[in-house]
């Protein structure tokens, strides 16, 4: 089976963007492609149609190579929830909950026969998989157990290419120092080299170049110059990197930058909308006026309550909707609005009952079975009989205590709730911005408060805009990314 192996000097050198660019640049070419990630760490996941939880960014490498996602794209997920533990999902399913030194003693093994058996699957209908790494391949006290980077990149044989982030400083450094840590079977694994990131005149980075590649003998293959386009981050820390090149924006919604805030990639779809402007804040930052704010999903809803409540940010929140804001929940953000929550078993840490926030009138018990499943309904608001999709990843089991009190949003009543003023928002649905006409229409009674025209609402869903995103990058990449120097 062919193969490439895309890695990375260091955590966020742009290994998930390149390998999505190449996912599609294949593609173009007739090769059937399937992306694909041993082992991810992070809490930004999709729900495949299978029912099975992936890294969302090896969906978006799927879509970029024009097949749809599969749980063998991602064998092993772990989704971090605090106090040194993570949830260990395997092959799409909750396998278990422990600590880093537990995992590898339990599960290394498991793992790695999942790997396989996933690649074994994979090379029997596609042409070539193309595999992205995680944080550094160098990293020599995790070399023994990294599921991710050279390991996986040796057993395929995989022609690999080692990427860089000019924009963070020392990249020379970063690639001199991470090849001379690498194996000798591993380095020879390594046939080209991307500085990403690139800003400024590239004449001035020549010399370094060409002195680069005489020291490593490994060609640099392209250097890719810094890309505004909005791709899909793969953990929270990108939200400290973003920069907002946006002018003359209407509406301000606010998103709860929770500690363990989950799946936040539901809010690209209104980051892209050029009347928006998104602003992520802290616990402890000052909630201010915005047009609306968003309570995301998190995947330990109880301590992030708990957090909101002690920073202040609960009272902030309530002050705020009963002033005549908006506030809207999604998932563990859902969850929070309601009167109570109730973890039993502990699932979530201590065991116990928690007062939520008391906007929607709500209780949540937290179950050791996950939900996660795609999903197609009918919404109510804000308009009524319109169809939307997206998908469920969740533990809460969510009941109404007054009904009299609040609307369903969607024909399956369970799944999200607004109250009588609609200034109060919650449901489940994963995905519910992607949908264009219910995204325009929630917009507009946001640019109806403030006096603002009505955005149209026949658009197309955010699916075809993430469409013309993914050729934009890979336009992009494309033109600066010579693999014909690596691979025919």
């Amino acid at each position: 089976m062919k193969a490439i192996t895309v890695v990375g000097t260091t955590s966020h050198a742009g290994k998930s963007l390149i390998t999505a660019a190449i996912c599609r640049i294949l593609s173009r070419r007739g090769w059937r492609v399937s992306p694909f990630k041993g082992q991810n760490m992070a809490l930004n996941s999709y729900v495949t149609s299978s029912g099975g939880e992936i890294g969302y960014a090896q969906a978006v490498q799927a879509w970029a190579a024009g097949v749809t996602p599969a749980v063998e794209m991602n064998p092993i997920l772990l989704k971090p929830q605090g106090n040194m533990t993570s949830q260990v999902i395997l092959k799409g399913k909750v396998l278990d909950t422990v600590g880093a030194i537990d995992y590898y003693q339990k599960y290394f093994n498991i793992g790695w026969q999942a790997i396989k058996e996933c690649l074994q699957l994979l090379s029997q209908e596609f042409d070539i998989i193309v595999c992205e790494g995680a944080g550094s391949p160098a990293e020599i006290n995790l070399k023994h157990r990294d599921l991710t980077n050279m390991r996986v990149a040796k057993y395929l044989n995989a022609t690999t290419i080692l990427v860089v982030d000019i924009d963070r400083g020392g990249a020379f450094a970063h690639i001199i120092g991470t090849l001379e840590l690498l194996d000798p079977e591993e380095r020879s694994l390594i046939k080209g080299i991307v500085i990403n990131k690139f800003r400024g005149q590239r004449s001035l980075l020549d010399s370094g170049i060409e002195w680069l590649e005489k020291r490593t003998n490994i060609p640099v293959i392209g250097v890719i110059p810094w890309i505004d386009e909005v791709f899909p981050a793969e953990d929270s820390l990108s939200l400290l990197d973003q920069r907002s090149t946006k002018s003359n924006t209407e509406i301000i919604i606010a998103i709860i930058k929770l500690p363990r805030i989950s799946n936040f990639t539901d809010f690209d779809p209104l980051d892209a909308e050029s009347s928006v402007k998104i602003k992520y804040l802290n616990p402890n930052d000052d909630l201010g006026y915005p047009d609306a704010v968003i309570i995301p999903g998190s995947k330990t809803t109880i301590s992030d309550l708990l957090i909101l409540q002690k920073s202040g940010m609960a009272t902030a929140l309530k002050d705020y909707q009963a002033a005549g804001g908006t506030v809207m929940g999604i998932c563990g953000g859902f969850q929070m609005l309601g009167e109570v929550l109730i973890d039993a078993q502990g699932l979530e840490g201590q065991k116990g009952e928690y007062q939520g926030l008391g906007l929607l009138p709500l209780k949540t018990v937290i179950a050791a079975q996950k939900i996660s499943r795609q999903r197609q309904v009918i919404a109510n608001y804000p308009l009524a009989n319109l169809p939307v999709i997206g998908y469920e990843i969740h533990q809460g089991r969510t009941k109404i205590t007054k009904p009299d009190m609040v609307n369903p949003l969607f024909n399956d009543r369970d799944l999200g709730f607004i109250n009588n003023n609609q200034s109060v928002w919650g449901n489940y649905l994963h995905g519910i911005f992607d949908n264009s006409p219910w995204r325009r229409s929630w917009l507009n009674l946001l640019r109806k408060k403030r006096g603002l025209e009505g955005l149209p609402t026949g658009v197309a869903n955010y699916r075809e805009q993430r469409e013309i995103m993914l050729d934009s990058v890979t336009d992009q990449v494309n033109r600066h990314l010579n693999l014909k120097l690596i691979f025919n």
